[in-house]
């Protein structure tokens, strides 16, 4: 694939509430400490969608208001959004299955509107008025990857810049023995196909079917938050980001085939 550049980063996890905060973490300047996400309340959002916005749509535009307010020249109704969650909102699943266990099964109009998978997408275009292509995808625990073929593909074929948004919220207890989701996290990441005086980065990916090791975080604390959610394995990529660093990192992908990614700083 043609290389894309890498014009914003943002993030919310625990004890990284955005991009900035999470840059001497990343880099290796300062300790990690995972403490607990203070409830989110979007900015870009009209007030009654606010409302009915729920912790992962919440945690989405977290991830994704950090990447774009770094510039106020984005315009953000010409920027084409890949939305990549593993699980969509676990906790109105959990809730409408206990509805539907129960002797009444009526669901309530606002939860089932917020169960789809692509509600984070219609949220975000409701709140840019972009018209702009859109996607929102689910992986399993390879969807961090998934997600970024996706973005990259948008980005090069389409030749538009990408917001690419990778999250996923802690599973309520019936299903957190099933699935990867012990800590909230999220990440974001705005890709160009034309490198410009905003690039940190760019991009290289390459889809490979030889056996590979999975890169890993640089610290061993970075390291079990990476294992603790789907969204959380773009951290290799986070650190070299943050680190202004190049490399090649290698991600596990749906298929049983694997993602290089050469990273090379602008």
């Amino acid at each position: 694939m043609k290389p894309v550049y890498v014009d914003a980063v943002g993030l919310a996890g625990p004890g990284l509430p955005n991009w900035v905060e999470a840059v001497p973490v990343f880099s290796g300047n300062a300790v990690y400490k995972s403490e607990p996400l203070a409830r989110y309340r979007p900015k870009l959002l009209p007030a009654n969608e606010r409302r009915r916005a729920t912790d992962i749509i919440r945690l989405a535009f977290q991830a994704g208001e950090d990447a774009v307010s770094s510039n106020k020249n984005f315009d953000l109704s010409q920027i084409a959004s890949v939305f990549a969650s593993s699980g969509g909102d676990l906790d109105i699943i959990d809730n409408i299955c206990r509805v539907f266990a129960g002797p009444d099964r009526a669901v309530s109009p606002t939860q089932f509107h917020n169960s789809v998978h692509n509600s984070a997408a219609g949220y975000w275009s409701i709140a840019t008025g972009s018209q702009a292509p859109s996607s929102s995808l689910s992986a399993c625990d390879h969807t961090f990857s998934a997600g970024l073929v996706e973005a990259v593909m948008f980005a090069t074929v389409e030749a538009i810049p990408t917001l690419l948004v990778v999250y996923d919220i802690s599973a309520p207890v019936p299903l957190l023995d099933k699935v990867l989701k012990n800590r909230t996290f999220g990440t974001a990441f705005l890709l160009s196909p034309v490198q410009s005086a905003f690039s940190c980065a760019s991009l290289t990916v390459a889809l490979v079917s030889e056996l590979r090791d999975e890169s890993k975080a640089l610290s061993s604390e970075l390291e079990m938050l990476r294992n603790d959610n789907p969204a959380a394995k773009a951290i290799p990529l986070l650190e070299l980001l943050a680190r202004k660093e190049g490399g090649l990192l290698t991600f596990s992908s749906p298929g049983s085939q694997y993602i290089d990614v050469k990273v090379v700083p602008c």
